[in-house]
């Protein structure tokens, strides 16, 4: 959950809350570094995303890196560009599908990406251009993104350490397959971690109008069901200190014997959090916490989304399905950290996924 008690107060956001050091959690790994950061998911696939340097903010620019778990696995690379000043502007108003993207690093032209691609903001990079941005990001290096007469410079800072970082959840470190070569090659490519299964849920859309004739309406007063939450929680006043007050609860029938009940929790200047808890519709209600930080629920899907910072360029992403019984968690990542790339981020970056299957 994001409170903006947690949040910001400069420009690289995220990376200061969400990022500030790896968790080898089976939700994966999340890592910053400067100007650079990886995201690893539950099945291994890491995505390392860079950005101009922060004081850079007329220009934004960022490239992501995705490379899934295995030892033949490659490298994929994209580009986005941003920009606030007029030049920059009018020539991404222009950017079109016919249109490419030159690759500059220390000066010698690496060629055109891809075409743009409008629909998905981005450009793909070549092969080449992958290799080489690869080889120049583990030393100082100057890279710029150029099209017509503006050129955007991707930062090198904190690269090495990401990249070093995506290594060691690989399994890399040592291996001919490594981004850093720190100590040389040491292991067999033979020792590289395979891709993890992707956890396969089963989506059940719920049931509402599936209540016995003769069944009892659930009626229960609100500071009945505000005791009986605060069971859930361990420190209700940090959780959910909006719990106590008089704003609605919301009651939704999932089937015919369990419930979710939604309670504003916390509100800050530019987030907020429900509170969602499933329970029976009798006793025992046996309440059980899906989170504190939920802000939409529709038809068995429970989402959170939250503001890195005000304006909206950077965002923490969660989702929860109902799977007959509960909630499980299906979708877990962020956009990146907060450089003005566009507005609501500039990439996915999934720390947990899953393979959601629709019951028939």
């Amino acid at each position: 959950m994001i409170k903006n008690t947690m949040l910001f107060p400069t420009v690289v956001a995220l990376s200061t809350a969400l990022f500030s050091a790896a968790s080898m959690a089976d939700t994966g790994v999340e890592f910053v570094s400067q100007d650079w950061q990886v995201a690893c998911d539950n099945t291994l696939t890491c995505r390392l995303a860079g950005y101009q340097a922060e004081n850079d903010s007329g220009l934004p620019v960022s490239v992501l890196l995705v490379r899934k778990a295995g030892a033949s696995a490659g490298v994929d690379g994209r580009v986005k560009l941003g920009g606030a000043k007029e030049s920059s502007s009018k020539a991404l108003m222009k950017l079109g599908d016919r249109h490419r993207i030159s690759v500059f690093i220390n000066d010698k032209s690496y060629g055109e990406t891809k075409p743009f691609s409008a629909a998905a903001g981005n450009a793909e990079l070549t092969p080449t251009q992958t290799t080489a941005l690869l080889d120049a990001l583990t030393r100082s290096s100057k890279i710029e993104l150029v099209l017509r007469n503006s050129r955007w410079q991707l930062s090198d800072k904190g690269a090495s350490a990401v990249m070093l970082k995506a290594d060691e959840v690989q399994g890399r470190v040592g291996t001919s397959s490594a981004f850093i070569a720190r100590n040389g090659v040491t292991k067999p490519n033979s020792s590289v971690l395979a891709p993890k299964a992707t956890p396969k849920l089963r989506f059940v859309a719920p049931t509402p109008k599936a209540v016995p004739a003769n069944k009892k309406k659930f009626a229960m007063r609100s500071s009945q069901l505000a005791t009986m939450m605060r069971s859930t929680m361990k420190d209700v006043d940090s959780d959910c200190p909006n719990l106590p007050d008089n704003s609605p609860w919301r009651i939704n029938r999932l089937n015919s014997t369990q419930l979710l009940v939604q309670h504003e929790c916390w509100t800050g200047a530019y987030n907020m959090g429900m509170g969602a808890w499933v329970i029976n519709d009798s006793k025992p209600y046996k309440p059980t916490l899906v989170t504190t930080g939920a802000t939409d629920y529709d038809k068995g899907k429970i989402t959170s989304v939250q503001k890195g910072r005000g304006i909206g360029d950077c965002l923490a992403k969660k989702e929860w399905i109902w799977t007959g019984k509960a909630f499980q968690k299906s979708h877990e990542s962020t956009t990146g950290l907060c450089r003005l790339i566009e507005a609501g981020g500039a990439w996915s970056l999934p720390t947990y996924v899953t393979d959601v299957k629709v019951a028939q």
